[in-house]
């Protein structure tokens, strides 16, 4: 078989890869920010593996972990441009179509069943079409994550120990901003920069879900984690549109096939690892504490409408509804 990159290389036909005996395989690249240890990468491989079952290996996808592709606006605006096939991207899509950034905002959600029913639902369906027709990105499914959570170098107890904290936020407005309204000084920061910003005391504290906090190895250098559950989580396949319309129709159909097997996967593997994994990082000396995180969502709740109203009022308006 020959093979073709689809990445970068525009002068690819739709018809690349037929199914016949002497049909050309198509390669394709998928990157993430986390490492090859996370649940991001088994997810990944999943979704790989599938892809070539269910095309019977016409077509092929090379997972990179570690940001070898580019941090997650590099691989968005790659995505854009067919530079990049696949990417397991969040919160900067908000920066390709604002309607996104409502659902960065902190404590929007009481509880992760009306987290789940926004974007497996007509929600999150909106917000798809909305990013297609805008940005040229296709979305082949949302990933749960887990709630986000804040480690520090100090305890966290109550909403006073947050106040000029520097922490360390994803460069997503919607979250620089209600972190200020709860007091802390928001530091964006591309994830890669993490570690070395909490080793050097550049920032004093990040927040993430339990998978990606114990991912990235972030109890080597941070002692202290308050469970506060401030934002759920989602993670997307998200796939060029570019790269979707080369393939063809029985390629498109087994890649959302094998995006939603992969869902099915990760899912999955997120809630069985996510209590795991807090009591190992419990294990190697991190301290867990539990603050009222009542005060911190009536700090977060003062910038939401406001915000909201800048971006996208009516998906805000349909989250209210679902609550």
């Amino acid at each position: 078989m020959g093979l073709i990159m689809l990445s970068g290389c525009g002068g690819q036909s739709k018809g690349g890869a037929s199914g016949s005996a002497d049909s050309k395989t198509v390669v394709l690249k998928l990157g993430h920010i986390q490492s090859e240890n996370d649940l991001w990468q088994q997810g990944a491989l999943k979704f790989a593996e599938e892809v070539e079952k269910k095309t019977n290996g016409q077509v092929k996808v090379q997972v990179y972990p570690n940001s070898t592709l580019g941090g997650d606006r590099d691989m968005a605006e790659g995505l854009q441009v067919g530079a990049v096939d696949f990417a397991l991207i969040a919160g900067v899509l908000g920066n390709f179509e604002p309607s996104f950034q409502i659902l960065e905002l902190p404590y929007l959600f009481d509880n992760e069943e009306q987290f789940r029913k926004a974007i497996y639902g007509p929600i999150g369906q909106e917000l798809t079409d909305r990013l297609l027709k805008r940005a040229n990105i296709r979305v082949l499914a949302y990933w749960d994550r887990g709630p986000r959570q804040l480690t520090s170098n100090k305890p966290i107890n109550s909403l006073n120990d947050i106040k000029g904290l520097k922490l360390r936020v994803p460069e997503i407005p919607a979250m620089v901003e209600t972190w200020k309204a709860m007091g802390a000084n928001p530091t964006p920061m591309a994830w890669g920069e993490v570690y070395t910003g909490l080793q050097q005391n550049v920032i004093e504290a990040q927040e993430n879900p339990i998978p990606f906090i114990y991912g990235g190895r972030i109890y080597e250098v941070q002692k202290y984690l308050a469970i506060t559950n401030h934002k759920y989580e989602y993670v997307t396949i998200a796939m060029s549109n570019k790269t979707w319309e080369k393939l063809t129709p029985e390629q498109q159909k087994a890649i959302q096939e094998a995006a939603k097997v992969a869902t099915d996967y990760e899912n999955q593997l997120v809630k069985e690892q996510t209590d795991k994994q807090l009591k190992e990082m419990e294990a190697k000396g991190m301290k867990v504490t539990h603050p009222n995180i009542e005060e911190f969502a009536r700090a977060a709740r003062t910038v939401h409408k406001q915000f909201a109203d800048k971006v996208a009022p009516d998906i805000y308006q349909k989250i209210l509804e679902i609550k």
